[in-house]
């Protein structure tokens, strides 16, 4: 897989993908990640990526030269499943896209900033608009590490242990049940003993009463979808 970012602030994700699972799958070979800053395709002579908006009101707008330029490059080298734009007014991220974007093989972020962008950026170049929650952030970048590290985790070989990725919470609507290690028993505070039991189907049992019990407390919501 490899994944594109836009962005006017790069140094923002420097760090993200330089350590943990994300680097793990880079060393691998199973991923990609090539962070491009948009200044460099401005043609303005102070490198500019953002004016004032046509309707007035304050905050800047991302302007389309750059944008346009940036992801025309791209589009020249290879073809793209999905180029997506990280709003806040975008469909909520969800383990269920990132299971479907982990499935792709080219995939081009752009990194909202300011008041967001030309809305032709938007109408002529963006296959999908993605969120990570309804409150706004300073820029997109976060959200585009947020939705990189989801995704890269679910490549086959980035994760050793390929099933930890798929009992993950979210995973089929529901949350994960209660997790222990050793020592069994730290300072009377045990281990539930049916965990220790070694009957693996009796256990298992317990784990998902726990996980449905966990959603339907912490999570109701996510029972209506998991029904």
């Amino acid at each position: 897989m490899r994944i594109d970012i836009l962005t006017v602030v790069p140094e923002l994700l420097e760090s993200p993908f330089n350590h943990s699972i994300i680097k793990r799958g880079k060393e691998k070979g199973l991923v990609e990640i090539h962070v491009h800053n948009i200044r460099d395709f401005s043609t303005d002579k102070h490198k500019r990526t953002d004016d004032y908006a046509f309707s007035g009101g304050a905050g800047m707008v991302m302007t389309i030269q750059p944008i346009e330029a940036a992801i025309e490059h791209l589009k020249a080298q290879r073809t793209y499943d999905e180029i997506i734009y990280t709003s806040p007014d975008g469909e909520q991220f969800s383990q269920g896209t990132a299971n479907q974007l982990s499935l792709k093989k080219n995939i081009m972020i752009l990194c909202g900033h300011y008041k967001g962008v030309d809305q032709r950026v938007r109408e002529h170049f963006i296959t999908r608009e993605i969120s990570i929650g309804d409150y706004v952030l300073t820029g997109g970048e976060l959200a585009a590490a947020v939705m990189t590290d989801s995704i890269v985790r679910l490549i086959p070989g980035v994760i050793s242990d390929e099933t930890s990725a798929l009992t993950d919470s979210f995973q089929d609507n529901l949350l994960s049940p209660p997790v222990y290690t050793r020592p069994a028993d730290y300072k009377g505070w045990k281990v539930p003993d049916i965990l220790l039991c070694g009957d693996e189907k009796r256990i298992e049992s317990w784990k998902e009463k726990q996980a449905y019990e966990r959603t339907k407390q912490l999570r109701p919501d996510l029972l209506e979808k998991h029904d």
